[in-house]
């Protein structure tokens, strides 16, 4: 051969969307295609960006394989970079066509590093390259992200290993990650929903706050929270003598039962009474004034959650509760979800009136901006902000030993910083 490498730049259109969209089945074909070629595969790093798009390197001996898809136009585009002769870059073009149901292509070879054109010198090196593969590791790497992203922003997790669950239901996609960082990671269409290391901060603040507030809580209704952090929490409340949980997709259940244990803890406790089934239509048919308290524990606006940010589903929640009664819902984050924010804020004080509905920001990391926020709506002349709960609240988080719920983070939760309180007319 004339030249030090061969370069082929390919476009592969026509592509399987779901191909393009998963992460661990591109990672395992761009690999097989190094392998196939005659390639030493060194490292891989991928990421997986939310919600949709894989870009990703196989590093070989012999040089590199690289890709990025956008799922969205059945695109990829992909470099097959060798260096010698011992590997043939055409044949890994063929194992990917395949692998991704590629209708059309197009690809453009070079020649790099004509040697017509170059000189060798006379380079020594201290350590030849047998004595330096004695210090590597010899094993070969692996590197994948997790990457929940809009167009100007993104938070990226790494991960270990391969998925550990991976299903597709009728509704949705739910997989769990083992995190380098944060601890196993449940994702819905690959959006974070929560993770080991911080689920706390959010499944405390959607529950205590709203159940302290109502000082005698007896029957609660959970929408959604599949993962089982909420009921969790629930049941930490000794006046709870029933929670009625409605979430849609079953899998979510089987998913977090299987490896996220520490937090679908309370699925067998007898107080719980579990439905699968469609959240909206149940507070739709439930009884006028059932219960104390209603927690709405659902994702962002999307797919079947959508219906859960809606004024007909809000009305049925405050017909549903009873005249001294909560709802309190994640409200999403001022920063990344302003608009959504803003509309459920005022959808709620439209149905229980803007004395009624209280705004909290609390702490949570690995959702988009850090910063989240609950809504919480009140039937009756219960008051969120009241003094009077100081004690009752630094009685029960001492109790239960909690990790982010305490009396100084109920108070302060509750002071808005100034963009947020303009943003839903609260400005003083």
């Amino acid at each position: 051969m004339n030249s030090l490498g061969r370069h082929i730049l390919v476009e592969f259109t026509g592509c399987n969307s779901d191909i393009m969209n998963d992460v661990f089945q591109i990672e395992q074909s761009m690999i097989q295609a190094a392998k196939e070629a005659g390639a030493t595969v060194i490292q891989s790093t991928f990421h997986h960006f939310s919600p949709y798009g894989v870009s990703g390197v196989v590093v070989i001996q012999e040089s590199h394989l690289a890709i990025h898809t956008w799922p969205e136009y059945q695109y990829a585009a992909v470099d097959l970079f060798t260096c010698g002769t011992s590997v043939d870059p055409w044949v890994s073009f063929d194992l990917l066509r395949k692998a991704f149901q590629a209708q059309n292509y197009s690809a453009l070879e070079m020649y790099r590093g004509s040697l017509s054109n170059l000189a060798r010198v006379d380079y020594k090196v201290e350590e030849t390259r047998t004595e330096m593969e004695k210090k590597l590791t010899p094993n070969f790497q692996r590197s994948m992200w997790f990457t929940d992203k809009d167009e100007n922003q993104a938070l990226s997790l790494r991960y270990s290993k391969d998925l550990l669950y991976n299903k597709k239901s009728p509704f949705q996609t739910v997989r769990v990650y083992d995190t380098e960082s944060y601890g196993k990671m449940l994702a819905i269409d690959n959006m974070i929903m929560c993770t080991e290391r911080d689920e706390a901060h959010y499944h405390e603040m959607i529950v205590h706050p709203s159940l302290l507030t109502h000082q005698n809580p007896k029957n609660v209704l959970v929408i959604g929270g599949g993962d089982g952090g909420t009921i969790r929490e629930v049941l930490k409340h000794s006046s709870v003598e029933k929670v009625t949980m409605v979430e849609i997709d079953e899998l979510v259940i089987e998913a977090s039962k299987q490896w996220l244990p520490t937090i679908a803890s309370e699925f067998n406790n007898p107080k719980l009474e579990l439905t699968i089934g469609d959240g909206i239509e149940f507070v739709k048919k439930s009884k006028p004034g059932t219960y104390d308290v209603i927690i709405v524990d659902g994702s962002d606006p999307e797919g079947p959650a959508k219906g859960l940010f809606s004024k007909e589903f809000w009305s049925n929640c405050e017909m549903s509760l009873k005249s001294q009664g909560v709802v309190v819902t994640q409200g999403e984050s001022p920063m990344f979800h302003q608009n959504t924010f803003v509309e459920l804020n005022q959808c709620l004080k439209g149905i229980f009136g803007p004395q009624k509905v209280f705004t909290s920001l609390f702490f949570a990391t690995t959702y988009p901006s850090g910063m989240w926020s609950l809504q919480m709506a009140i039937k009756g002349d219960l008051n969120p902000r009241s003094q009077d709960l100081e004690q009752k609240i630094k009685k029960f988080t001492q109790i239960n030993k909690l990790q982010y719920y305490n009396w100084g983070t109920h108070q302060g939760s509750h002071c808005l910083p100034t963009f947020v309180s303009r943003l839903i007319n609260e400005v003083d």
